[in-house]
C-alpha cells in the first residue's frame, strides 16, 4: 500500500477509497493514465523499483554440458569478454563452428542448423545489467585480466542449464569485492 499512496500522491487513482475512478487497462495493454515511457503501472513501478524479469531465452542452452565437454566460456561463446566491457553473445555462427561436426543429430542442434540455413540468428535476452539511473559502467576485460573467476559474479553456471540470474550485483557487493582483492574502490571506477 506504500506505493499505491506514493503514486496516489502524485495523482495517479490506485483504487483507494476515494480515489477518482481510473481507466482500467486488461492485463499487458497499455494504459493512456501513465507516461509514454511505460505501457503499464506494472511496469513503471517495477522499473522504479529495479524489479527484474527472468530473461526468456530462444533456445535453452545447455551450459552445464558445454562447460563438461571443456568448452571454455570465455575462448568459445563470450569471446569478447577479455577485449572490452561485453562480454558478447554466441550466434548461430559461433554454435556451427562445433555443431558442423559434433552433435548434429540432436534436435536443438537441428534447430541452429536451420536457423543458419534460413540466415537468422539468435535473440537473446541479457541476464544481467544494471537500472540506467545507477549510473555504472562495467568492464568485464580489467576483471578477467585480475584473474575474477565468472562465478564470482555470475553464479556456478557450470551445473546450469539456462543463464538465470544467481547473485544480486549491488554496490556493496561490488565493494566488498573490491576491498577483499585490493581493487580500487573510487566512485569513478565504477560510476559516470
Amino acid at each position: 500500500m506504500v506505493v499505491c499512496g506514493a503514486v496516489a500522491a502524485a495523482g495517479v487513482a490506485c483504487g483507494m477509497p476515494g480515489s477518482p475512478p481510473q481507466a482500467s487497462a486488461a492485463e499487458g495493454q497499455a494504459s493512456s493514465v501513465f507516461t509514454p515511457a511505460h505501457g503499464t503501472f506494472r511496469s513503471a513501478v517495477n522499473d522504479y523499483f529495479w524489479v527484474k524479469q527472468r530473461a526468456e531465452q530462444p533456445i535453452e542452452f545447455p551450459h552445464k554440458t558445454h562447460i563438461e565437454k571443456g568448452a571454455k566460456c570465455t575462448e568459445y561463446c563470450h569471446e569478447s569478454v577479455t577485449k572490452g566491457p561485453v562480454a558478447g553473445l554466441p550466434g548461430v555462427n559461433t554454435c556451427m563452428v562445433c555443431h558442423t561436426m559434433f552433435a548434429t543429430d540432436r534436435p536443438l542442434i537441428k534447430q541452429i542448423t536451420a536457423m543458419q540455413e534460413k540466415g537468422l540468428d539468435l535473440q537473446w535476452q541479457r541476464v544481467y545489467r544494471y537500472a540506467p539511473q545507477a549510473h555504472v559502467r562495467f568492464n568485464h576485460a580489467p576483471h578477467i585480466r585480475a584473474g575474477v573467476e565468472c562465478s564470482t559474479c555470475h553464479g556456478d553456471i557450470a551445473h546450469q542449464t539456462v543463464a538465470q540470474r544467481n547473485i544480486d550485483l549491488h554496490m556493496g557487493f561490488c565493494v566488498s569485492c573490491h576491498r577483499q582483492k585490493h581493487a580500487p574502490n573510487e566512485c569513478v571506477t565504477c560510476h559516470f
